[in-house]
């Protein structure tokens, strides 16, 4: 078999889980690593990875590399995703793609000219019962879409002694909590009905003026606690939104909501869609991940399991799993990295995951979103010169 040369950038939280779903890959040799914090070499070595760098420029010069994960911030996205295609090399990249749209355009162009194949984690669509609606709804299951729901809610960011780098519009972007949670409800929304967003009416809100910075910041902590008492001078500006509630439109004129915050006392990661049809209607709750609320109107209402026997005979056979064994979160981003190594080996396999060129069409949408606040109306997403064809 062959084995691709695997190299990883950003060892924060969403790198390590890159690291451990890339070891359920037969097809990758995860080569080397790179990160600022040198204190990491120390887990790599452990965990069996022979070369560190702090520096991945000096990675991508001294490695023989096929494919690099880039699971930097996101205002670093954009430059290294260019330095990776640049050094010949395949791209999985996390979201944001790029934090302005242009640059994501700019990344589609030259991973064309360059013929190499990317991807952006958006890794819901990659969970099997995201995957069963996509299928229920192609052999219209659901019959005509009638309703579109979704909320991601989270409170990771309650108290306004919460902090982290996404406050900041430098690092984190001009918004926070419809480019970070946002789109994964756009991509899920788009996958499942494979049509377009094309019009957003966005109305953002802001918890705190200020948020108080103890000095160390770790996403998704939750050490701090309300009424912490600090100096005047660690208050940061918060620069972008904690929630947000959209309208918007497919392009075959659909209409449906989304609902984000990250100040939901109680929430923690709680992504739940609703696609409503006229003959059926499917519930997918992030938090309970092997189950799929399907409702009816004339019968009882079911609950599927994510098991071979009770899923569409093509998503069925990617269960490997028994009932009442979840499959969750890390199966999701395992089975997506595992389908993008496949589309490497075999070029005519799909590819589930997003590329460069739907995560810049998202990056459109987040834009739409900002404008849309700013002038209260609804506001169309706009590509011009848009790329049809698909790497």
């Amino acid at each position: 078999m062959q084995k691709f040369r695997v190299a990883v950038i950003g060892l924060g939280f969403i790198g390590r889980q890159h690291i451990e779903a890339l070891r359920r890959v037969p097809s990758v040799d995860i080569v080397a690593v790179s990160d600022t914090n040198k204190n990491l070499e120390k887990w790599c070595k452990d965990s069996g990875i022979q070369n560190f760098y702090t520096d991945y420029m000096e990675m991508l010069q001294m490695e023989r590399l096929d494919v690099i994960h880039n699971c930097t911030p996101n205002f670093m996205h954009y430059d290294i995703n260019k330095r990776i295609l640049n050094a010949n090399c395949h791209v999985y990249s996390e979201k944001p793609l790029t934090l302005h749209s242009e640059e994501g355009r700019e990344l589609v162009e030259l991973a064309r000219k360059r013929q190499k194949r990317t991807a952006v984690n958006f890794n819901y669509r990659n969970n099997l019962m995201i995957q069963e609606i996509h299928s229920r709804y192609e052999k219209q299951k659901l019959g005509e879409l009638s309703h579109l729901q979704a909320e991601y809610l989270q409170d990771w960011l309650l108290y306004d002694t919460d902090f982290d780098w996404r406050i900041q519009t430098e690092k984190g972007g001009e918004s926070r909590a419809v480019a970070d949670i946002g789109s994964h409800c756009f991509d899920t929304i788009q996958y499942v009905t494979g049509k377009k967003i094309i019009s957003v009416y966005a109305k953002f809100h802001k918890q705190y003026a200020f948020r108080k910075y103890s000095g160390k910041s770790d996403t998704f902590s939750g050490n701090n606690e309300q009424g912490m008492s600090f100096q005047k001078e660690n208050e940061i500006s918060v620069e972008n939104e904690d929630a947000a509630f959209i309208l918007f439109r497919l392009e075959d004129g659909v209409l449906g909501s989304v609902t984000v915050t990250q100040v939901c006392a109680g929430k923690k990661n709680g992504l739940k869609i609703l696609i409503s049809g006229t003959k059926e209607s499917c519930e997918w709750n992030q938090e309970k991940p092997d189950e799929l609320w399907i409702g009816h109107r004339n019968r009882g209402n079911e609950v599927l399991y994510a098991s071979a026997e009770h899923l569409s005979d093509e998503i069925g056979l990617f269960a490997d799993l028994p009932s009442g064994h979840p499959i969750g979160w890390k199966d999701a981003l395992a089975s997506g990295i595992k389908n993008f190594y496949q589309s490497l080996l075999q070029k005519d396999k799909p590819m589930y995951s997003p590329d460069f060129e739907d995560g810049y069409y998202i990056s459109k949408i987040v834009e739409a979103c900002i404008e849309s606040n700013k002038t209260n109306q609804w506001t169309d997403i706009c590509t011009s010169n848009r790329m049809e064809e698909k790497l």
